[in-house]
């Protein structure tokens, strides 16, 4: 089974930039998911136990379902911490973006980022990427940054000192963008990769649960009033679109993470083939954060460009529009009869 991603010239690369650095920092993108911390917590392990000085930093916080991962506690906020931040990028001498493929996704971080005069060296799954950087690893095709962090480490040679710190979090990235493996995972390769994660001795099953059965009566409560008060839904065009007001937030006593996947959920409704994910930013005015889902061919990232100034994976992106949440919805709208061809056919 071919696991390689990286030809023998990029080998050489990470391995000579690895060996040159002592001061690292690895970094990924704004509002992080499963797949950022979890491929980034793998890495910085790694780089640990090859003797090197690494740090993970991120713009802001991650979701609650996630702070049981190990090494979680070591993590540098920006937005808590912005001089340490910009020192650790100040003194560095690599940084690793994992997960992200242009310096604008860690938004308020990003001016630290490239002004470092560090090396840089990119692993990323999504489109376009577009960063000046010493090596880019790009692999759209990948389920995962956290797939591609596990070849990476094996073509490295590096999996038999892997430890359970480091499997545990590729697993659980996978898993987390994945939606536990029911989209984007048909591949060989990720059952092979579980197969050998699973040799370093932890429990999937109560990953699972950690990961998804771990919210607050609120946050249950929360997700059923949207789906029964605020979703709307046009059988004929086979799809759908919710909101989320910072009121609605605030009523329900929202933490970072209770509505983790709550876009997917429309899709379980019989023929539909787009969700969309409108929600209020509780920290900025008129801005309003956007997901998207989709199955089979419906290009969620063409919609995402066009519509929500964003992008991401063919059945699964995002974006931000800076205006009301009612003209949101009408953009949703517009968005949703734009593509009203593709949705019928």
């Amino acid at each position: 089974m071919q696991m390689n991603i990286l030809n023998d010239a990029e080998l050489a690369v990470l391995r000579q930039v690895i060996s040159d650095s002592n001061h690292i920092v690895v970094c990924c993108h704004k509002g992080p998911d499963g797949d950022a911390i979890g491929s980034s917590l793998a890495w910085v392990e790694y780089l640990r136990q090859m003797g090197k000085e690494a740090t993970l930093v991120i713009p802001d916080a991650f979701p609650d379902f996630l702070k049981w991962l190990p090494g979680v506690e070591r993590i540098v906020r920006h937005d808590r911490h912005p001089d340490r931040v910009e020192a650790l990028f100040g003194q560095a001498d690599l940084v690793f973006c994992l997960d992200f493929n242009v310096p604008g996704r860690v938004e308020d971080m990003e001016q630290v980022l490239v002004a470092s005069a560090a090396k840089k060296v990119m692993i990323d799954h999504h489109l376009n990427p577009d960063m000046d950087t010493v090596l880019t690893v790009s692999h759209p095709d990948m389920s995962s940054t956290s797939e591609m962090i596990f070849r990476i480490i094996w073509q490295l040679e590096g999996f038999e000192q892997m430890t359970k710190k480091m499997a545990v979090p590729i697993y659980c990235g996978m898993m987390t963008d994945t939606g536990g493996f029911t989209y984007n995972s048909s591949r060989p390769e990720i059952y092979f990769i579980i197969g050998q994660l699973l040799t370093k001795g932890f429990d999937k099953d109560k990953i699972y649960r950690q990961v998804f059965n771990n919210y607050s009566s609120w946050a249950i409560r929360f997700r059923g009033y949207l789906m029964s008060q605020k979703l709307n839904v046009f059988e004929d065009l086979h799809a759908s679109y919710f909101s989320v007001t910072k009121q609605d937030m605030q009523d329900f006593h929202f933490i970072k993470g209770d509505l983790e996947g709550l876009v997917n959920e429309p899709l379980r409704i019989k023929g539909l083939k787009l969700s969309i994910s409108l929600r209020e930013d509780d920290r900025h005015e008129n801005t309003v954060l956007v997901s998207t889902r989709s199955v089979d061919n419906f290009p969620c990232n063409l919609l995402a460009a066009e519509f929500f100034n964003g992008g991401g994976h063919m059945n699964a992106a995002g974006g931000k529009l800076h205006c009301s949440i009612a003209e949101a919805e009408q953009i949703a709208r517009r968005a949703i009869a734009h593509y009203e061809n593709f949705l019928k056919g």
